[in-house]
């Protein structure tokens, strides 16, 4: 149905507009009511105050309605209002309709929003949600928590703000529930199509359509009041149409505000004759049926375009995303979407380079125009197209941070100049910026199923340009979710060496956070997976990873046997490096067992190790620890001379820190051997290299674990 097509190659404006089309409206129309509602919610007492008791958590305020009713557009204003913000002010993310800054109202911290829903209709899992509020208030969240600990974290962390938590398109009471904190000072105000049964002491402020008058004025904003004024019983009747649902209308206006010599009229009649779909529930038909004259209108690229949006993950989108979707420039892409937004499509926000936001009550109804218009191995090769663009542009992204000259910079300087960054800082805010759409891009490609070659390759991107931007430590929360991913795609496909390596990484996560005997367990897969793949470094990195674990859990028999098992094999493999640490590890823990025989045997035998490498800092670091070991063992004398050809080692490798750090280690011994004359000189030369004695005894200690190892 294309019987006035529109080209969209520029933003259309009708005489007399006074903004334009697919403008956000200046103030909210038509919920007077429905705001003073609210606020009167806020201000009667709560089930707890009548009974004498001190409020144990957060108000909730709802407020439901369908999809396209406003409900997050009237939950923002309310919020705003509250926090004395405006939506724009404290920007962190690509569309910050709400997000936190100073307020001057009664919620000073500022407004926070996180939607609860998926773009695809899935409920978003409660580690995901808190999350991005644990995000949004710059706080670090563990990886691989739990969601329980995740969301303790949340409540622990509102309860001492004052802000509004507006939480979106909320599924059930089991998402709003873990999240409440306690105590007043959080207003959390949710939205839902329905009731939110469960959560106690919460009385729905239900939305429908505008009225009238309100719907006529939210049209003459978009198209002009000249031709509201012409026509206004027509108006009337489009509004009816609609269904009074500002969605629906600000579509209509936006077709009309495409075509000067279109009336309202003309807009009436063809919305009549588009056809309604039967498989939408009733009271989602007036929308469906506006978006269905919307894209019918459109020319077959544009309209192609706009189904496909659909695949954008978390429903948000950039000019590359749909140039590659559509298989179109990326100018062109930039052009279409613009014009999609004048036509109220498509939100986006103010950066040099953009993002766009599929609305969320359209995001399904255009997935249900792509499965009806467009076949699957179509979108199945636009999908792939995108996610191919997506790791071109993560690995553009990581290359930059390269040296100059580097093999990886001499790939980046021929790549088309829109797939370049123009430094490490535009790439690291494109990173940061994109970063929600870039996991659920990879999310998309692991639930796919048919992609998994192209989402392996696109995981390991985005883990490398992490890495290189934020490096592993900062990372580690988003690290850990990607690395699930990869462990998700190596089991369904039989995928041994994946499996195994993806497995160490989840492990070594597990213990960087104290999660020991998780990380114990995943280590002993990872061994499994790699003998089942006969790859000899994961089960080497395995069994001694094992052995740590052990060692960490103060089972010391288990942690010598299994570094044992892990140095026989890189004694069979020649691995002379890996030999010296795991005599190292041998070492530390025969040490700690009070087995100081074989502690000083491994030490020593560590030290000739790093000797046959020509690492000298290594050797010293080695003798140094065999001291200790001899020290422990009552041999003073014996740590003493030790600890001197540990002192020339570092001397000979002019390595200062570690230097003083032994002259220091040097003096205590003699001090424990009565020779406090000698210790002060000592003292005085680490002093001496260093400038400063306290920097070098904190490099001191090591307590008896060596630094290689």
């Amino acid at each position: 149905m294309t019987d006035q097509a529109v080209d969209t190659s520029g933003p259309a404006r009708s005489p007399g507009t006074e903004e334009p089309s697919g403008a956000t409206p200046s103030e909210l129309l038509g919920r007077q009511r429905e705001l003073k509602s609210l606020q009167e919610d806020i201000e009667r007492a709560g089930l707890d105050t009548i009974a004498g008791r001190k409020a144990p958590r957060a108000r909730v305020l709802l407020v439901a309605g369908r999809p396209g009713s406003g409900r997050s557009t009237l939950a923002a204003a309310f919020a705003h209002t509250l926090a004395g913000t405006s939506p724009a002010a404290g920007s962190a993310g690509p569309l910050p309709w709400a997000a936190p800054g100073r307020g001057t109202g009664d919620y000073p911290d500022g407004v926070l929003r996180v939607c609860l829903t998926d773009p695809g209709g899935a409920r978003v899992p409660a580690v995901r949600t808190a999350r991005e509020i644990l995000g949004l208030l710059s706080l670090a969240s563990p990886p691989g928590a739990d969601a329980d600990e995740l969301t303790g974290m949340v409540r622990e962390a509102l309860a001492v703000r004052r802000l509004v938590l507006v939480l979106d398109d909320a599924v059930d009471a089991e998402q709003v529930d873990p999240l409440l904190p306690d105590g007043p000072g959080v207003l959390v105000l949710a939205t839902a199509t329905g009731p939110l049964t469960g959560v106690t002491d919460v009385r729905p402020c239900t939305i429908g359509g505008l009225d009238t008058g309100s719907a006529v004025r939210l049209l003459a904003r978009v198209v002009g009041q000249v031709r509201i004024t012409v026509d206004p019983l027509t108006a009337e009747t489009l509004v009816e149409e609609c269904g009074g649902l500002p969605a629906a209308l600000l579509l209509v206006a936006g077709w009309i505000a495409a075509r000067p010599t279109a009336s309202v009229a003309d807009a009436t009649a063809h919305l009549r004759r588009t056809p309604e779909d039967t498989d939408q529930p009733v009271d989602a038909r007036p929308l469906a049926r506006a978006l269905r004259m919307a894209h019918d209108s459109l020319l077959e690229t544009p309209a192609r375009i706009l189904r496909l949006l659909a695949l954008a993950p978390a429903g948000l989108a950039d000019a590359h995303t749909a140039s590659a979707l559509a298989g179109c420039s990326v100018s062109a892409a930039r052009r279409t979407l613009d014009d999609f937004v004048a036509l109220g499509l498509l939100r986006k926000d103010g950066a040099a380079e953009p993002l766009y936001e599929v609305p969320g009550c359209l995001a399904p109804l255009l997935r249900a125009l792509l499965e009806e218009r467009d076949r699957p191995a179509e979108t199945g090769l636009a999908r792939a197209r995108m996610l191919e663009r997506t790791v071109r542009l993560l690995h553009s992204c990581r290359a930059v941070t390269e040296p100059e000259g580097s093999p990886a910079r001499r790939t980046l300087a021929g790549l088309p100049r829109a797939l370049r960054f123009a430094g490490p800082e535009e790439a690291a805010l494109w990173l940061r910026v994109r970063l929600p759409s870039l996991v659920a891009a990879a999310r998309m490609a692991v639930a796919d199923g048919e992609l998994d070659t192209l989402a392996r390759r696109l995981i390991a991107a985005l883990v490398r340009a992490l890495a290189a931007h934020w490096g592993t430590e900062a990372a580690a929360p988003e690290l850990y979710g990607l690395h699930g991913l990869v462990l998700d795609v190596a089991e369904r496909r039989g995928l041994a060496r994946e499996r195994a390596a993806a497995l160490l990484n989840l492990a070594d996560l597990d213990a960087g956070t104290g999660r020991t005997r998780a990380a114990l367990a995943r280590y002993r897969a990872a061994l499994d997976a790699g003998r089942e793949a006969k790859d000899l470094y994961a089960t080497g990195r395995a069994m001694e990873s094992v052995g740590g674990a052990h060692a960490e859990l103060g089972d010391y028999p288990r942690a010598s046997d299994w570094y044992g098992r892990a140095l026989a094999q890189r004694l069979a493999q020649g691995d002379r490096e890996g030999e010296a640490r795991l005599y190292g590890r041998l070492g530390a823990v025969h040490a700690y067992a009070g087995r100081y025989g074989e502690a000083l045997r491994n030490w020593r035998a560590a030290a000739s190790g790093h000797r046959r490498l020509g690492d000298l800092p290594s050797q010293a670091r080695a003798l140094s620890e065999a001291a200790r070991v001899q020290e422990y063992a009552g041999r003073p004398h014996d740590s003493l001379r030790t600890c001197r050809e540990a002192v020339d080692l570092a001397r000979q490798a002019e390595d200062v820190r570690l230097q003083a750090a032994l002259e220091l280690r040097l003096a205590d011994t003699l001090d424990r051997l009565g020779d406090p004359a000698a210790a002060s000189l000592h003292r005085a030369t680490a002093q001496r290299l260093l400038g400063e004695g306290g920097a070098a005894e904190k490099t001191c200690e090591t307590n008896g674990v060596p630094v290689e190892s």
